[in-house]
């Protein structure tokens, strides 16, 4: 995906958006700041190809928008979701992965990797995905909030219908060519996978994944299954599309309300969302709407009152919110059973808030870390900065691909190197059996850092992350730009010449 069409998250209604002078200033400021060159041809190989792929990675940091941090974090919580995804399918062979799920100290069992804090490195991707529904709601509100505050009602009008348009296209479109791929694919080569059975042929599995698809995207579906069996990494794209519906909706209905009625609306929601009903996911959606419309406000210096008061003590608060963000962000989640949750070290007194509506106690917690996250992440300038870095955009960039096919890569090629390195049960070696250490490396060690779970990533981080770019230029790109194009199609003669016939 280009960077003015964010992957997951639809952030093409930024393109009014400009960076902002200070960033600029600071950066052709520290032009002092250069790696030394490093002796060695073979060294000055590595340095150019290096700065060839970060040219080419984004764009050069004086054009990066005010937001553009919320790119990099969008893709740096990707990144965490495929480490988590790898991590738990490697050790759930040998039914390791329940470790990763408690805390730390959990059973007197102490994991480096389940220390608070580092833990997000390993198993990350529940507190990534909060994450990435908070910066949904801020960055599809951050234009409309805009309209909203200036009183521009008939371009609001514009904006919403353009945006609620596109959007089931933009989400839906990529997920359908990459699956149709990835089906084609076990078949034409008659790969196993141990997600999922096949059907006998490829017409059957088509029509399979038809009946399958046309639930799993259907915006009122109740009950079934909440992910695709082809890919349930997928299960979050239907919560986007609803999410942005609940944001959509709400930006039109709060948007002819006074500043503090429509901020109490925004609130309310929230809480109705979190404490009331079972709606966990869109309290994360309406808390990056409200955030984004808090941002908008303060930089018109038209913040309630009693916010303005606490400007001395930002740093002081925002750092706070950091560590507690990381701390909740690191909630166990072996199971949904709140009884669970009380037997771990840290969160026996934390289990008395979950909400009587919330079923899956994580997501109450990751609530909370998330917006902490995102509503800090601006204020503590080297935390901004990291994720204004070449990486981290350029992550951002394809993080919706990376999304839709790290999946595919880890059941068809991570399973097999997996089982090359020693991983493998029973199961594994009834199927395929002759993968069975190939390259036998050592599977002790410290928990999370086995020689035998990086050694695989040294063909499947390369494999994955080159076919996430060709999915992006390819797939991703063309379904923003066909979108767009259906829009403008449908849309027809502009009404003042219409008027003329």
């Amino acid at each position: 995906m280009s960077p003015r069409t964010s992957g997951l998250l639809d952030s093409d209604d930024w393109d009014e958006a400009k960076s902002d002078s200070s960033s600029s200033d600071w950066a052709i400021s520290k032009n002092y700041w250069k790696p030394s060159q490093a002796g060695g041809k073979i060294r000055q190989v590595i340095n150019r190809i290096g700065a060839a792929i970060r040219a080419r990675s984004r764009p050069p940091l004086e054009n990066l928008r005010p937001t553009a941090y919320l790119d990099g974090l969008r893709g740096f919580a990707a990144l965490l979701v495929y480490i988590h995804h790898h991590q738990l399918w490697a050790h759930g062979i040998f039914d390791q992965d329940k470790v990763f799920e408690n805390a730390f100290g959990y059973e007197g069992k102490y994991y480096f990797v389940t220390f608070p804090g580092i833990r997000h490195f390993f198993v990350g991707g529940h507190y990534a995905v909060s994450t990435f529904f908070v910066i949904s709601g801020y960055v599809l509100s951050l234009k409309p909030i805009s309209l909203i505050q200036a009183g521009e009602y008939v371009q609001l009008g514009d904006v919403l219908a353009s945006s609620f348009f596109r959007r089931w296209i933009r989400l839906f479109l990529p997920l359908i060519m990459a699956m149709v791929i990835y089906i084609t694919f076990l078949h034409v080569f008659g790969v196993w996978v141990r997600i999922m059975t096949k059907e006998k042929n490829w017409y059957d599995e088509m029509w399979t994944f038809y009946y399958e698809f046309k639930n799993f995207s259907f915006v009122f579906k109740e009950g079934g299954e909440p992910w695709l069996t082809y890919n349930r990494h997928l299960w979050s794209i239907p919560v986007e599309f609803k999410g942005s519906v609940v944001v959509f909706t709400s930006q039109m209905a709060f948007s002819r309300c006074t500043k503090n009625a429509r901020l109490w609306c925004e609130l309310g929601l929230v809480f109705y969302f979190m404490y009331i009903a079972d709606g966990s996911f869109y309290a994360m959606f309406m808390s990056g709407m409200l955030l984004c419309d808090l941002d908008c406000l303060a930089k018109k210096g038209d913040l309630p009152r009693w916010m303005a008061r606490l400007e001395p003590a930002k740093e002081f608060i925002f750092y706070h919110l950091l560590a507690f963000s990381l701390f909740l962000g690191g909630v166990p989640s072996q199971n949904s059973n709140v009884e669970q949750l009380a037997k771990n070290r840290g969160f026996y007194y934390l289990s008395w808030f979950k909400p009587q509506a919330v079923y899956d106690y994580k997501w109450f917690y990751l609530f909370y870390a998330a917006v902490f996250l995102v509503a800090s992440i601006p204020r503590i300038f080297w935390l901004k900065s990291f994720f204004e870095t070449r990486f981290c955009q350029y992550l951002g960039n394809i993080s919706f691909a990376l999304y839709l096919c790290h999946g595919p890569v880890l059941w068809v090629v991570g399973e097999r190197l997996y089982m090359a390195a020693g991983w493998h049960n029973d199961d594994m070696m009834k199927t395929i059996p002759h993968w069975a250490n190939k390259l036998p490396l050592s599977t002790k060690g410290p928990m999370g850092f086995e020689l035998a779970f990086w050694v695989p990533q040294l063909i499947l981080v390369p494999l994955t992350f080159g076919l996430a770019h060709f999915v992006t230029r390819f797939i991703d790109t063309p379904s923003v730009k066909f979108a767009a194009w259906l829009h403008k199609k449908a849309l027809g003669d502009p009404i003042s010449k219409q008027a003329r016939h």
